[in-house]
């Protein structure tokens, strides 16, 4: 009997560090570090993630064929120096800063790698793999996808050199066909929009797409807002390539995103400061800068069918968390499928790392389900047993109510739901990548107008405006939503039906006014121009859910309930029982559902003053 490849693929030191197990081509488990250490989008060694993976599959450290890691630091370094030298004398200060890091550990990778390997109960030298960074995204999304060849387009900051890459993937093989470099990059242009208008550069992107739809999309001002970016800050390119003025962006060389009193001058505007008002004018600046982005990304779609005449798409980076532009690209018509890697930022080249040392390096055969993806629904990270969630009651002296019968608590749950009550709703293995898909979620009626308004502000206690995704049955979500595809991952934007929709006051000026007004009668997942973040629920992939759908649907005729992520504002979301416990008791959520028990808020004990966090600005 051949002996089973067993290949750990890692992403780290930089942000949203995680592991990835493989063997014999097949996931077997994936995680972030930030899950284990409560650090948001936590960039250390990740140790936690890697313990994990290795206890999912029953092995030892000593029993795997191979590490990958997803980038190369060394032409990574040659980047850095690179970029100095073009740029000197700008970027004294934060060269000063970057290279006593560089020079004491990330240059000597494999050895800082070897000395954690170590750590873990490494006893010999492990072969290790560097793709790069972008083949390690290349690798995410095509590998487990459920197409047999296509194209292949990654977005996002920038890895060594790449910014963007367009490639071709045939069975086991990918051919990388095009590239944009450093500093030119689509997804440093929308972090550097994401830093003018107050939010965190690599965790506000999602907030800026959000804001986007506030904009005034007939006004003088957004027209303006969006010449200025095309005439003055990027010169984009028919087939999505592009360059950056320099002048305008201090990425490269500086300790901020962009020269911002250049950006004042030329937008009339101050940079918006984090947690302060916002206005319509920061509302159409974001507005301009997606409709720009869309514009790209769409671009280089046709570019990717152009030179690979492939009817099917499949896409990783971080721009391609876009729902947004996403869906430009499906409207467009230009691919017969499209596929997102559900992971598609850096955490998720821990995965594309391992697959690109399974099929590249050991030149290994794909294994392939036609129409079948093998991300088993995102689903990769730990599950915890009733024994757990004993041990979290015995701690936190939690008063519950064991259910013998799943079928039974749904119908009480679902009997709560309707009633407007929000429930912290915690099953199974916990989803790998930034989405809640049902295990770690918070859940909620779409049908009360004010749910909207009730969960940002007392459970999630963020910003207002952030639109929530309804999470509807598959096969009822062309009653509610234009579709007719699925969206199993929550990676695609589609308009509510028009036959849902209600006339509201467009001389409604301010956000909030607009915000609040009742679109139509799923108002708290319908945003302000009709559209939802939509996800299919598939009974074979998730069934506990579904049956919860499903019985909501029963009792209320609506199939479809608010799902948002299990967390609180500036902290990862929920991988415990007792992360669970304390998310539910430091919000105003009603119910706690942890696999078969119910935790009611009014029979508990408040919580120490001490297990209080004050929650960050993040």
């Amino acid at each position: 009997m051949a002996l089973r490849k067993i290949i750990l693929g890692i992403s780290a030191f930089y942000h949203d560090s995680a592991a990835a197990l493989i063997i014999d081509g097949q996931i077997v488990a994936a995680a972030q570090e930030e899950r284990f250490t409560r650090i948001k989008q936590d960039p250390s060694f990740p140790a936690q993630a890697i313990k994990y993976v290795l206890s999912e599959a029953g092995i030892s450290f000593n029993e795997l064929t191979a590490v990958a890691f997803y980038d190369k630091p060394l032409l990574k370094f040659e980047r850095l120096l690179e970029t100095y030298h073009a740029f000197v004398p700008r970027g004294w200060r934060s060269f000063l800063e970057a290279m006593p890091v560089w020079m004491k550990e990330k240059v000597f990778m494999k050895k800082l790698l070897r000395k954690e390997f170590r750590v873990l109960g490494a006893s010999s030298n492990i072969p290790l793999y560097f793709p790069e960074h972008h083949l390690s995204h290349v690798a995410s999304a095509f590998y487990p996808s459920p197409c047999e060849e296509a194209a292949i387009l990654t977005v996002d900051g920038v890895g060594e050199w790449a910014t963007t890459t367009i490639s071709y993937g045939k069975g086991k093989d990918i051919t990388v066909l095009r590239e944009l470099r450093f500093p030119h990059s689509p997804g440093l242009l929308y972090a550097a929009f994401t830093y003018f208008l107050g939010f965190k550069v690599n965790s506000g992107e999602y907030k800026l797409m959000g804001l986007s739809p506030y904009g005034q999309r007939g006004s003088l001002q957004t027209a303006a807002f969006r010449e200025k970016i095309l005439t003055t800050l990027v010169d984009i390119r028919k087939d999505g390539s592009l360059l950056l003025n320099m002048d305008y962006f201090e990425f490269a060389t500086g300790m901020k995103m962009t020269a911002t009193a250049k950006w004042e001058a030329l937008f009339g505007m101050s940079r918006r400061e984090p947690e302060s008002d916002i206005t319509q004018e920061h509302m159409n600046l974001a507005m301009a800068i997606q409709q720009v982005t869309e514009e790209i990304v769409v671009a280089l779609a046709r570019t990717a069918k152009e030179i690979t005449g492939s009817h099917h798409l499949v896409m990783a980076g971080g721009v391609a968390l876009n729902g947004v532009a996403n869906s430009r690209i499906r409207d467009a018509g230009i691919f017969t499928d499209i596929w997102i890697q559900p992971a598609a930022g850096d955490a998720g080249g821990a995965i594309g790392a391992a697959y690109a040392a399974y099929h590249i390096g050991m030149e290994q055969e794909r294994i392939f389900v036609p129409g079948e993806d093998s991300m088993q629904g995102a689903f990769l990270g730990p599950a915890y047993g009733d024994r757990d969630i004993k041990n979290m009651i015995s701690r936190y002296d939690a008063k519950g109510v064991y259910w013998s019968d799943f079928n039974a608590l749904t119908d009480f749950i679902s009997a709560q739901l309707s009633e407007g009550k929000v429930v912290g709703w915690y099953q199974d293995r916990m989803e790998f990548g930034p989405r809640a898909l049902g295990n770690r979620s918070i859940l909620a009626d779409p049908r009360r107008a004010d749910m909207q308004r009730l969960i940002n502000l007392k459970i999630k206690f963020r910003e207002g405006f952030r639109p929530f995704a309804p999470a509807v049955l598959a096969e009822d979500a062309a009653d509610y939503f234009e579709m007719n595809t699925a969206s199993p991952y929550m990676l695609f934007v589609t308009p509510v039906k028009k036959s849902l929709r209600l006339a509201v006051n467009d001389d409604a000026s301010t956000l909030y006014e607009r915000l609040y007004e009742v679109r139509s009668t799923v108002p708290a997942i319908t945003h302000v121009d009709y559209s939802a973040r939509v996800q299919t629920v598939h009974r074979t992939l998730h069934p506990k859910f579904w049956g919860l759908i499903n019985s909501f649907k029963k009792r209320t005729g609506c199939a479809m309930l608010i799902n948002t992520s299990f967390n609180v504002r500036g902290e990862p979301v929920v991988n415990t029982p007792s992360d669970a416990w304390l998310a539910f008791m430091r919000t105003e959520m009603d119910y706690l559902v942890t696999g078969n028990y119910v935790f009611e808020r009014s029979q508990q004990r408040a919580l120490p003053a001490n297990m209080f966090t004050a929650f960050d600005k993040d």
